[in-house]
Parts: structure tokens; sequence; C-alpha cells
């Protein structure tokens, strides 16, 4: 008994020294446990007590903590312990906290756990807000805010700005201050239909009737030259109200807008598209290179992580513990020309039908202007379009056959009424008959029947050899979405005849017959180009040059349409000659309405416009390319 009795007060004496041996184990250990158990979420396995030393569940700190994050919520964490410095019954331990934030943004700094050994046998960690950032106090909140870029602009190829920033006027409408929509209303239309701005305001009731009675519903934003010319009209109205903002605008509203596109509010789309790019409140790029290009013109938004504080009076503060420095978007630069794009603008203003223009510079393919109208917004027709070429062809299948020694200029070639093959008939523009004239009059007076009867000498092979000397169908990146055409195989002969003035299964865009032109003004194909910089990855290479005395026969021969043949209206425009070709495209079987073409070229500007459903050539067409070369040529 007596040695049983001993041993077990041995053993209790053992079982007290290992208590107390725990109980003196270092701080480190505990502050290493809370590092672990703050980025696990799970804290149990520390002690915890307040800064006053009540203790406090580990829960509840786990809660605090998790209260403290706000808008840092699910952000990845990375947590470092320093070295500790003990000085009796308390220490601290500096530790490295790290943010991933948003976008891949760091966020480093440095806070301090203490802990304590006072009244207690093991240590304990201090709970209190700074734990987590050394500013933090009691009800705080970590919020983020988005620090805007500088959106940068389209410059020309001399770095001048296309597109830069301009001030506007977002005119919305206050649900609560719209008391009469009738007046409110007709009140808009009125005005909009003054300046030319579609908006449909009958939308707006039922906008106003699902809106929170305090917002802001946007209506439409106004360069503000627009919005002075009705400021008088619409500040009366009952439940306007408006916001001035500094848009990246071109010169007018109609400057080459299907390919530049627009910037407006993101809209809910785009940021569930993009929520790593965009928020509510950003401008985005819609349509065109603004929508292309819209990472490098935007920049990337800096990150601003701020201390939201509820003050006494119920209003919130903040104050800023980090920002990461925005990056200013970079300009996108293209080759269009000021003048030649508002000459362009203007020429298919002019055209109530669905219209498309392109310019290029012969010398060296840049795209001087691209037009679309009477809309300029929308589909960019010009460059995308995939219609008949009509008898605009022509200047491909007549470079062809007298390349191929075919005919020369002079060659009589019979021009009938009609010409048929394999049961089917041919005809011209109003069943004209030429009789056996010299082929440039064939072209002149653009006489199909006359290139019917050529096609089985030219050959579906000489076609498409004859269209990709010209740069139909070729392979060349713009840096903005294009076509360069499709030749018809010209498998049958009925189908070779069709194709051989533009009809058949051959299609084209207004570009696409713009590049053709500017090979015979140049004597070469060269791939057309637009955006400069960023430089598109595959530009496309030049072609081998033409047959010089085939393109110097087909130059008289397109001069000769001015002078005496279906482009006389030319005649009188003023600066260099212009040599063409007009076009009357049918587009679908059936259907007598037809597309109207002319490309041409004066000096070292090659053009080409298609006006759908416009009839002939000469009819809608040719008018347009006047006022182009005439407003051109001031």
């Amino acid at each position: 008994m007596r040695r049983s009795t001993a041993g077990i007060a041995a053993l209790v004496i053992l079982t007290a020294g290992g208590l107390t041996g725990c109980s003196a184990d270092p701080p480190e250990d505990t502050v290493s446990a809370f590092v672990a158990g703050w980025q696990s979420g799970d804290l149990n396995d520390v002690g915890f007590v307040t800064a006053d030393g009540g203790r406090i569940a580990a829960p509840d700190v786990l809660t605090g903590i998790r209260e403290l994050y706000g808008d840092l919520t699910g952000q990845p964490l990375a947590l470092s312990a320093g070295t500790t410095t003990t000085t009796g019954d308390d220490a601290s331990t500096p530790i490295t906290v790290k943010w991933t934030l948003p976008g891949g943004v760091d966020w480093s700094y440095q806070s301090t756990v203490r802990a304590t050994k006072a009244g207690r046998d093991d240590w304990a960690v201090v709970w209190e807000p700074a734990l987590v950032q050394p500013d933090l106090a009691t009800g705080d909140k970590l919020r983020l805010r988005r620090v805007a870029s500088q959106r940068a602009g389209i410059q020309d190829a001399d770095g001048k700005a296309l597109v830069g920033p301009q001030k506007v006027v977002v005119i919305g409408v206050s649900p609560e201050k719209a008391t009469d929509f009738e007046k409110l209303r007709d009140g808009l239309a009125a005005a909009f239909k003054k300046i030319d701005a579609d908006v449909d305001v009958d939308a707006l009731k039922d906008k106003i009737a699902k809106a929170d009675p305090g917002a802001f519903i946007d209506v439409v934003t106004l360069r503000r030259s627009d919005y002075d010319k009705i400021r008088s009209q619409v500040r009366p109205l009952p439940g306007t109200v408006f916001r001035e903002e500094t848009r990246q605008l071109a010169p007018t509203r109609a400057f080459a807008r299907a390919l530049i596109g627009t910037v407006d509010a993101a809209t809910k789309d785009d940021i569930d598209a993009r929520p790593e790019t965009l928020a509510v409140g950003d401008l985005a790029g819609h349509g065109g290179l603004q929508q292309k290009y819209d990472d490098t013109l935007r920049g990337a938004p800096g990150l601003s992580v701020v201390i939201a504080k509820e003050a006494a009076d119920g209003k919130v503060e903040s104050s800023e513990v980090f920002q990461s420095e925005p990056v200013d978007g970079k300009p996108v630069k293209i080759t269009l020309d000021t003048a030649t794009q508002n000459a362009a603008d203007k020429a298919v203003a002019g055209e109530k039908q669905p219209s498309s223009l392109v310019a290029i510079r012969v010398s060296d393919g840049a795209v001087l202007a691209t037009a679309n109208g009477p809309d300029a917004g929308g589909v960019n027709t010009a460059l995308t379009g995939q219609v008949p070429p009509g008898s605009t062809f022509k200047m491909v299948s007549a470079y062809g056959v007298l390349s191929r020694d075919v005919v020369t200029a002079d060659t009589a070639v019979d021009c009938p009424k009609t010409f048929t093959v394999d049961g089917r008939e041919f005809k011209n523009s109003h069943d004209e008959e030429l009789g056996k004239v010299p082929f440039h009059v064939d072209f002149a007076k653009s006489c199909n029947t006359a290139f019917a009867s050529l096609a089985p000498k030219l050959t579906s092979a000489g076609l498409q050899e004859a269209s990709s000397a010209l740069g139909l169908g070729a392979t060349y990146d713009m840096g903005i979405e294009a076509y360069a055409g499709q030749v018809s195989d010209g498998g049958t002969s009925t189908e070779l005849a069709s194709a051989i003035f533009g009809q058949g299964s051959t299609v084209v865009s207004p570009l696409a017959m713009a590049v053709a032109t500017a090979a015979v003004a140049k004597g070469q194909f060269q791939p057309p180009k637009l955006v400069l910089d960023p430089a598109p990855a595959g530009p496309g290479a030049a072609g081998p040059e033409l047959d010089a005395e085939s393109v110097t026969a087909l130059r008289a021969m397109m001069r000769e349409v001015v002078t005496s043949g279906t482009g006389t209206a030319l005649k009188s425009v003023p600066g260099k000659p212009v040599h063409g070709k007009t076009g009357t495209a049918e587009f679908e079987n059936g259907n007598e309405e037809t597309h109207s073409w002319f490309i041409g070229y004066q000096g070292d500007v090659a053009f080409a416009v298609m006006v759908q459903k416009g009839g002939a050539g000469s009819e809608a067409a040719v008018p347009i390319v006047k006022r182009f070369l005439t407003e051109l040529n001031k």
C-alpha cells in the first residue's frame, strides 16, 4: 500500500508537471495555430480574449473577422507570421497579410497579433479588429472602389484624334417628376425630330412605371452642340433631368459610325459576359472598332480599398488604405482620312435607300473612308456586304479577256439585243442593241450579250485567274471584319455566261470592288489596310504586277465609260479625270428590283458605291459618286 500510494503521488506530480510544460509552450505555437485557423476557417483550437481580458468564443471571432472583410469576402488570402516578441505575460507577433484582389491585383500589409497569458495557464490571442488590418475598428468594413482608367481615342495615321473626348448631355427622366406623360412624350418627340435623333419615346411609359421613383431613366445621350439646339424645348418638360459627361466621340455622329462603333454605358449583358472587366457605371465599346479593341482602348482600372465607417449621424465615411494605379488605354491608329470620310458621309446621306461607299488610296491600299447610309450605324455593309457586283464585274472579266488575248480593245464584238446559251436567254438593259462595235464600246455601254458571247473563250479558269489578279477572294486582315468576295466557279456554260457580267453566284462587298479597282489603277493588287496599330497579324501580300498592256487598255475603257458611256454624269466633276464602271445587279430571281453600283478612281483615290435596290448604276450610284468627288475636290 505504501508503494502504491507513493506511485500514485509520483504520477500526480508527473501529470502536473506535464500540464505545467504545456502551459509553458511558446506563444509562437498559439499564433501559428491562429494563422492556420484564420486561413482554414476553423479557429476552435485557439483560445481568445477581448482587449479588456474577457473571454470570447472562437466562432464569434471568426464571425467578426468575416464581417470586417466586406467587399473582400471570397478574395484569396495568404498569411504568414514573423518573429514573436515576448514580454512577461504578453507577446506580439507581426504577420503579413496578402490579398489577391479582382484582376489579380496584390495588396500586402503588415498587421500584429497580440497574445496574452495574464490570468491564464495558456496563451490566448487578443481579438481586436486591428489584427485583420491595423486601421480597422468594430463596425468597419473593407470596401472596394474602382479607379477609372482614361479611355484612349482612335487616331488617324498621323496620330491626330479621329475619336476623342467631347462634352455630352445625357437626357433622362425622373419617374417621380413625370406627372404628365403625354406632354413629356410629345415634347421629347418634337425636340428629337428637330435634330434627327431616332429615340423611341413611347417606350418611356413602361420604363417609368417599372422604375423606382428617384431613378434616372436614360433616354438619350447628345453631343453638346445637338443638345443646345433643343435645350429650351426639353428642359421645361415634366420629368426631364440632365447629366453632363465626357464621352469618346467622332467629329460627327455619322463619321464612319458602323466602322468605329460607339462608347456607351455598359449594359447588363456586357457585364454578365465580362464580369472581371466591367462593372455598373463603366463605359464599353459597342460595335466596330470600339468593341473589338475595347480592352486596348479602355486600359485597366485601378482598385482602391477603403475602410467604411458609419458616423454618428448615420452617414458612411470612407478612408483609403490601398490603391493600385489604373493603366490608361492605348489609342488605336487607323488609315481613315477625315476629309475623305466627311465627303463620303455627306455623299451617302443624300440617298434614301441603304447605300455604302468605300474609298481606298491607290498607292498603298489604305482605306480612306467607309460610309453607310442613310443610318450610319448598324451593319457595316461597306466592308462586310455580300451582294452580286452586276456589271461592275465587267472590269474584272475585261481584264481577263484582254490579258488572255481573247480580244483587244478594238476587236469588234457583236452586241445583239439577246444572246442564248444552252437555252437560256441573256439580254441587255432596256433591250439595247449596238451591233458589231469595238470591244471598248461594248464595255462603255455595258453590253451584257457581248460579254456573254466571250465567256467560252475566257473559260472558268480565266475568270478565276483574272479575279485573283485583282484581289477578289484574297486573304488579308485589316484588323476588322471584312469580306473579300467569292467568284463563281463558272461550272456550267450558263453560269459562266452569267458570271462574266457579275451575276450568277459571284458575291462581293463594296470593299472588295474598291480593292479590285485600286489594283487596276495601280497595276497591281495591294491588300487593303485599315488598322495600323495594333498591327494585324496577317495583313496579306501584294500580288504580281498586272499585264501592263491589258491594264493600260482597261483604264482607257474605264475613262470612256465617263466620257461617252453609262457614267457621263461624272464628266463635269472637278479634279483629275474619273475612270469607272457602272453596274446594275439582279439579286433575287423573279424580283425586278436591282442594286445600283459604280466603281472607279480619280487620281490616287479608288472607290466603290453600292445602293441597295437603287435601280441602274447611273440612277443612284453615280449621283453619290458625283457628290463624293465634288465635296472631296473643294
